[in-house]
C-alpha cells in the first residue's frame, strides 16, 4: 500500500449525496479529506461531517483491540483480550444457546452506519441466514414513506437530481436538505440563478433550509397529507391538471377529483396551520409553473400517517404532468435504479426455516424486555441502538439484562457498547474494500483501502468470516469468497437493466459509474397497472384506504406540546456525536420553541428547561423564536447523555409503529415543557 499520494474514495455515510472524495496521505496517514471536483454530482464539494473525518479516524478514543466487560452493564469497564479469546467466547456461548433456546434466540441489530453494501448487508446477513437467527426488520429511517411510494409509483423511482438545474419551482417537503442532501440544494440554487427558479420550504422547523428559500411556510407536525391534499382540491377546482396525462399515465383521477372535494382551503388551513391565502397561492404556483418538482423529505414520514403522506404528495406531479417535463417531478428515493442482486449479496437461501422470526427493530427495547422466547443474545454493528432507537429507556433496560449476552463491533465505546459483554473495534470504511450506491443520484462507486487498519481492528466481512469458521461453516462456498467476487456477483442483476454497463472492473478504472437510467415516461412502470395509481386497488387489498386520505396522528397523551426531534447540521444520527471536532461544530443541544408559548410557560430564551412526557425526561437549552409555531417544539441531533446531562432525546420519542413498513414514528410524540 503506498505511503504517499492522494487516493480516490466514497464518503461512507447514510446520505443520499454519496460524494466523492480525494484522501491525502503523507507517512501512510490520512492527513486531508476533499470533495473529489471529478465526480459529476458533487463535483468536489463536501460536508463538514467528512471533511473533519480524518480525525475521527485517529481519534484517541478509537477501539484498537477487542476487549470484555469486568465491571457493570453500563458502566464501560472493559479489559483486553485477544481476537482469539473474543471469537471463542462468542461462538461457544452461541453453540449453547442454539443448542438449549434454539438460534432465535439470537438477534443481529445493525443498520447503515458504514452504507457499504459488504459492510451493511453482505458477509454478515449470510451469517445469520446460516446461524438461524432472528432476523431484523430495518424500519427505522425511511421505509413508511417508501411502502407509501410505491402504492402510488411502483418503486423508488424518482427524476435524475442532475436534471433539477432545469427547474423552475423546487419545493423542500420535510427536509433539511442544507444539512441532509446538501447537493440537492446546491442544483436548487443553480436553477434558481439559471432559470429564476423559486424555491419553497414546507417544513415545521425553519431550520437552515428554510432560511435559504424564497418562500418559507411552517406547517403543524403530522398534517402535511392535508396540505397535498388541499393542493389537488384547487388544481382540479381551477382547471390546473394535465388531462391528458391524467387519461394517459394514470389511474382513478376521476374519483381522486371526486375524494378531494372535501379538502377544501379553509378546513385545510384549520388542520395545518398554513393560511387559507398561502393555500391558493401555492396551488397556483404549483399549478402554473413547469417544470416543477419536490424533493420529498424523510420527517414528515416519521409520523403515525407518514406512508400515507409520501404516497399523498406523490401524486401531485401526477395532476400537472410534470414527469413528462424535464426538470419536472419528485424524488423520494432513487435507489432502485442501482439495485444490486440481493440474492446473491443476502443468500436468503441459506435460511432453513422460513418462518424464523422478525423482529421490528423500532421495538428492540420491548422486545429485549417482553419477547417470548426472550432474546438471549444480541450482536450490534453499524448502529448505536441506546442512542438512536425510540423509547430509548426501554432499550437500556433491555440491555442490562444479566442474562443477555451482547457483542458490539464499532470504531468507539459507544452507549451501546458500554452495555456489552465483548466489544470488537472496527476498520473505517477507508480501511476496507466495498462497493456503494447512492438512493439519490445515479452512481455506483468503488472503495478500495486507502489505510490500513487501525490496530487490530476488523472489517464486518472479515468478523463475520472468523464467526463463520468457529461456527464450523466458514468453509462453504458464500463464507471464501472475497470481497472483489462479491461486488461482482451483486453487480450481476438480471433483473435491474439500469446496472448493465456497471460491474467491478468498470469501477476500479474509474471509480464511479452511472446506471444507464431512462425517462419513466413513456414506460411502464412496476405498479399493478402500470400506471401511476392515484387510485390503488393494491392498497385496497392491503387494508388501506384506496385514495389519498388524510389520518389525525395518534393520541399521545394530553402534553401540550408536538415534539420533533430532528437531524442537525454537524452530526449523522449518533456518528460524530462523540467526536471532540464535531461537537465544537455543533456546540450544544437546544429546543427551538415559539416566543408566545414561552411567555406562556415564563420561559426566556437561553433558559435550560426540563422537557419530559411519560416515557422520560430531558434537559435542553431553549431557544425562543419564530422558527416553530406555536404548539410545537424542535430539537436537532442525537445527543448522548454525557457528564450527568440529560440530552437523550430519544427518551421521549414512542415506539408506535407507523401506517406502513413498520416505520418508526419518532416525530409523533407530545411533552410538557418547564423551567428547572
Amino acid at each position: 500500500m503506498e505511503q504517499n499520494g492522494i487516493f480516490h474514495s466514497v464518503c461512507p455515510l447514510d446520505c443520499p449525496d454519496q460524494c466523492g472524495l480525494l484522501l491525502h496521505k503523507e507517512d501512510g496517514k490520512i492527513v486531508k479529506v476533499e470533495g473529489d471536483p471529478g465526480h459529476p454530482v458533487t463535483k468536489g464539494h463536501i460536508c463538514n461531517k467528512v471533511r473533519n473525518m480524518a480525525e475521527r479516524i485517529y481519534d484517541d478514543k478509537r477501539l484498537k483491540y477487542p476487549m470484555k466487560r469486568v465491571g457493570p452493564k453500563g458502566e464501560g469497564t472493559f479489559t483486553r483480550i485477544s481476537w482469539e479469546e473474543a471469537i471463542q467466547t462468542i461462538t461457544s456461548r452461541w453453540s449453547h444457546l442454539i443448542e438449549t433456546a434454539g438460534p432465535e434466540s439470537i438477534l443481529p441489530y445493525s443498520f447503515y452506519g458504514n452504507m457499504g453494501r459488504l459492510s451493511a448487508e453482505g458477509m454478515d446477513r449470510r451469517f445469520f441466514h446460516r446461524l438461524g437467527a432472528s432476523r431484523l426488520d430495518q424500519t427505522i429511517c425511511s421505509v413508511a414513506g417508501s411502502v407509501g411510494y410505491k402504492y402510488t409509483m411502483g418503486g423508488s423511482l424518482g427524476i435524475d437530481p442532475e436534471d433539477t438545474i432545469h427547474s423552475k419551482l423546487i419545493i423542500f417537503w420535510g427536509i433539511n436538505a442544507a444539512s441532509t442532501n446538501m447537493h440537492q440544494v446546491a442544483l436548487a440554487q443553480k436553477a434558481r440563478k439559471q432559470n429564476g427558479a423559486k424555491i419553497i420550504v414546507i417544513d415545521v422547523h425553519k431550520n437552515q433550509t428554510g432560511k435559504l428559500a424564497d418562500w418559507f411556510i411552517p406547517i403543524l407536525p403530522g398534517t402535511d397529507s392535508a396540505l397535498a391534499l388541499g393542493l389537488m382540491q384547487i388544481l382540479f377546482a381551477e382547471n390546473m391538471v394535465d388531462d391528458d396525462f391524467l387519461k394517459n399515465y394514470t389511474v382513478g383521477h376521476e374519483e381522486l377529483q371526486e375524494h378531494v372535494a372535501q379538502y377544501d382551503p379553509v378546513t385545510v388551513a384549520e388542520i395545518t396551520g398554513v393560511p387559507v391565502e398561502d393555500i391558493y397561492k401555492l396551488a397556483r404556483m404549483y399549478g402554473e409553473t413547469a417544470p416543477s418538482f419536490i424533493r420529498i423529505g424523510n420527517g414528515p414520514q416519521h409520523h403515525d400517517n407518514g406512508g400515507m403522506f409520501v404516497r399523498t404528495v406523490a401524486c401531485l406531479p401526477a395532476l400537472t404532468g410534470q414527469w413528462l417535463v424535464k426538470g419536472g417531478g419528485a424524488i423520494k428515493g432513487n435507489s432502485a435504479y442501482l439495485a444490486p442482486n440481493t440474492e446473491y449479496l443476502q443468500r436468503p437461501d441459506l435460511l432453513k426455516n422460513r418462518n424464523t422470526r422478525v423482529v421490528n427493530m423500532n421495538l428492540l427495547g420491548e422486545a429485549l424486555l417482553t419477547l417470548e422466547p426472550p432474546i438471549k443474545s444480541l450482536y450490534v454493528y453499524g448502529s448505536n441502538p441506546v442512542v438512536v432507537a425510540p423509547s430509548s429507556h426501554k432499550v437500556r433496560k433491555g440491555l442490562a439484562r444479566e442474562d443477555l449476552f451482547t457483542v458490539v463491533h464499532d470504531l468507539f465505546l459507544t452507549d451501546t457498547a458500554k452495555y456489552a459483554d465483548i466489544v470488537l473495534p472496527a476498520t473505517s470504511s477507508f480501511e476496507n474494500t466495498d462497493f456503494y450506491t447512492s438512493y439519490w443520484h445515479h452512481y455506483a462507486q468503488l472503495q478500495k483501502p486507502v489505510i490500513e487498519p487501525v490496530g487490530e481492528a476488523k472489517s464486518n466481512v472479515d468478523v463475520f468470516r472468523l464467526l463463520a469458521k468457529s461456527m464450523g461453516f466458514g468453509s462453504e462456498p458464500a463464507f471464501t469468497e472475497t470481497e472483489a467476487e462479491m461486488i461482482q456477483g451483486a453487480l450481476d442483476n438480471p433483473r435491474n437493466p439500469y446496472l448493465k454497463e456497471i460491474n467491478y472492473e468498470v469501477l476500479a478504472d474509474q471509480h464511479y459509474q452511472k446506471a444507464a437510467v431512462k425517462p419513466l415516461f413513456l414506460g411502464t412502470l412496476p405498479t399493478p397497472s402500470g400506471k401511476i395509481e392515484l387510485y390503488s386497488e393494491r392498497m385496497k387489498a392491503d387494508g388501506y384506504l384506496p385514495l389519498p386520505t388524510y389520518l389525525p396522528l395518534v393520541n399521545d397523551g394530553n402534553h401540550p406540546y408536538q415534539f420533533v426531534p430532528g437531524p442537525n447540521h454537524n452530526f449523522l444520527n449518533s456518528t460524530f456525536s462523540n467526536n471532540s471536532r464535531h461537537i465544537e461544530l455543533e456546540k450544544e443541544p437546544r429546543l427551538h420553541m415559539n416566543h408566545k408559548d414561552a411567555l406562556d410557560e415564563g420561559i426566556v430564551d437561553g433558559e435550560t428547561v426540563r422537557v419530559w412526557n411519560d416515557r422520560g425526561e430531558c434537559e435542553l437549552k431553549v431557544l425562543v423564536g419564530d422558527n416553530v409555531l406555536p404548539g410545537v417544539v424542535v430539537s436537532q441531533g442525537l445527543w448522548a447523555d454525557a457528564n450527568g446531562t440529560k440530552q437523550l432525546v430519544n427518551t421521549l420519542t414512542p415506539d408506535r409503529i407507523a401506517d406502513m413498513g413498520g416505520g418508526a414514528t419518532f416525530f409523533s410524540g407530545r411533552v410538557s415543557v418547564e423551567k428547572i
